[in-house]
């Protein structure tokens, strides 16, 4: 029998995540400065060519938590951000009686299946997404809703159910579609007033109210608004009006420490980058490594690097080695491990396919194992287990799946040593910043164009960039990429990262490998540019339906039957 009830919009996912961020100063005044952070960058609160420095390789690869970089890693650094807010204006945590969490737009539509309200809870509770242990990350947010107790950061234990967290998918603020804002209730002495003890930016009061008076005095209530823009940066809202949107960007120390040190080849277009490649005789990754090593020595470029290399092969052979169904209801099987044991298995007996699939005489049997990358990571994502967020989570799996087909199929992989990894994951920042500051890489902003096919471009410069290309071929190999990625919506089947994200990674991986293939036989001339790609996916994101992005009310999110 056909079953014709359609997905939900929205499903409870059992897995979600957090991150640290330590707000930097901030100045009093109308409108802080911006200072060319990396979440301003991104936010728009300054142009790329007024910015001290590009967007770094610390910027575009982060190592976190599935299953989105948007709706659980950003969220969760806003929880913890949140508790540093209030001890920053002076409240206690210990006097803290109550906490609500609001997700507007995006995060309300898809928050559960995206697991943005289990992300909070982590961050509240002071949890990091690069480090969190696992059995955090699966029993917390469980063991908080059965016991109806949230333990903060620093230890104050207060009262929390599911009633504390407001899914407002129709409510949509003015600066971002990705936001949220928590809310504390809290304790105050005896004659203690409340208005004159709330924090101020600039002059004004940061959502505060006297409530009911209680024997040890009064309660007020501190609000903070946060909005997710996409690959896990986080921006604040200082206003105490939201509708009159006054923020700065949330960043590490080190991150601040980076931007102090202007980049020797700033570039702001893929153009301006040309320029500097032939005006330097500079390859692109010589470009970007330069500019990291002004902040930052070789060795320390080199680790990080390293670091991003090995999480994302650990993620493979994580992939590969789990089987069973992934979380959230949709009851999708894994793939990976399974494609991985015919794979490996006896040339000419696999377990699915064609009588020569998998063997060494099949001509395409490279891309099986780039599927198999793709899919384990993403498998893995979808599970909520840490990833490399290239340049969001849900697009995570594209670059390792092209980086492990250089490695292990092409020569320059082969024999080129360390370096070769290296170059991939430099040039492949280039395109990412370029991409990230010129339009977006949120879903919710422009749709999957914008993260699975920055991810494609960012991997189709950086196969380039090993296979030996010029400058000219790399940005080619980017463009057709991106070109080719126009229009792809951002429609998750039940609000999970599962379906279509999983195959969609694939897919892109692949299309990236031939667009650098391609890129390579020409000369580096072509038509369109990528500046122009770039921008055409801005415009095109712009006047996509909201449906379309990442709110889970149209295309296959609607029409995908459940049984």
């Amino acid at each position: 029998m056909t079953c014709l009830k359609k997905v939900s919009i929205v499903k409870d996912m059992q897995h979600f995540y957090p991150e640290q961020n330590t707000p930097p100063e901030r100045t009093s005044g109308d409108k802080p400065e911006p200072t060319g952070l990396p979440a301003d960058l991104i936010a728009g609160e300054v142009s790329s060519q007024d910015a001290p420095r590009p967007l770094s390789v610390f910027d575009m690869f982060r190592i976190g938590i599935g299953p989105s970089s948007s709706h659980t890693v950003g969220p969760m650094r806003a929880g913890k951000a949140f508790t540093e807010y209030l001890e920053q204006a002076g409240i206690a945590l210990q006097n803290i009686e109550r906490i609500d969490v609001e997700l507007f737009g995006s995060l309300g539509a898809t928050g559960r299946g995206h697991s943005t309200d289990r992300a909070v809870l982590l961050g509240l509770a002071g949890y990091e997404p690069d480090t969190v242990p696992a059995d955090v990350v699966a029993n917390l947010p469980d063991t908080v809703l059965e016991t109806g107790e949230l333990t903060l950061r620093g230890g104050h234990t207060i009262a929390f159910t599911a009633d504390n967290i407001a899914f407002l998918p129709r409510k949509v603020l003015p600066y971002h579609v990705n936001a949220l804002t928590l809310s504390a209730q809290v304790r105050l002495a005896q004659g203690e007033d409340a208005q004159d003890t709330c924090a101020t930016e600039g002059g004004h009061v940061l959502a505060s109210q006297t409530t009911h008076p209680t024997g040890a005095g009064s309660v007020r209530r501190v609000a903070r608004t946060y909005y997710s823009v996409g690959g896990g940066f986080v921006v604040e809202e200082l206003s105490a009006d939201p509708n009159q949107p006054r923020t700065h960007a949330l960043a590490t120390s080190a991150a601040v420490e980076r931007t102090h040190n202007r980049a020797p080849y700033p570039f702001s277009s893929a153009a301006q980058l040309l320029r500097i490649c032939q005006r330097e005789n500079l390859t692109i990754a010589q470009v970007v490594r330069a500019n990291e090593e002004a902040a930052l020595p070789a060795a320390e470029v080199n680790a990080y690097l390293d670091l991003i290399r090995d999480t994302m092969s650990e993620c493979v052979d994580a992939g590969c080695a789990t089987t069973g169904e992934l979380p959230g209801g949709l009851r999708v099987q894994r793939r990976a491990a399974a494609l991985h044991s015919a794979l490996i298995g006896r040339d000419g007996e696999p377990a699915r396919g064609s009588a020569w699939a998998g063997s060494s005489d099949d001509p395409l049997r490279a891309m099986d194992w780039v599927n198999l990358y793709a899919l384990a990571v993403n498998e893995e994502n979808a599970a909520g287990h840490r990833v490399v967020t290239a340049p969001t989570n849900g697009a995570a799996g594209v670059i390792p799946a092209v980086l492990g087909y250089l490695l292990r199929f092409c020569p320059e992989g082969r024999d080129g040593g360390e370096d070769v990894a290296r170059d991939f994951l430099l040039a492949a920042t280039a395109i990412g910043a370029l991409i990230k500051t010129n339009a977006s890489i949120a879903g919710a902003e422009v749709g999957c164009q914008g993260e699975v096919g920055s991810a494609s471009a960012m991997a189709a410069a950086g196969l380039a960039q090993a296979f030996g290309g010029t400058a000219a071929q790399v940005e080619n190999a980017a463009e057709i990429a991106m070109e080719h990625s126009l229009g792809l919506t951002c429609d998750p089947v039940g609000g999970l990262v599962q379906v279509p994200c999983i195959e969609r990674n694939a897919i892109a991986a692949v299309k990236a490998i031939n667009a650098a293939r391609m890129a390579m036989w020409g000369d580096g001339r072509h038509t369109v540019s990528l500046d122009v790609a770039i921008e055409t996916m801005w415009q095109t994101g712009k006047d996509m339906l909201s449906k379309y992005k990442e709110t889970s009310a149209g295309g296959l999110a609607v029409n995908v039957v459940e049984c």
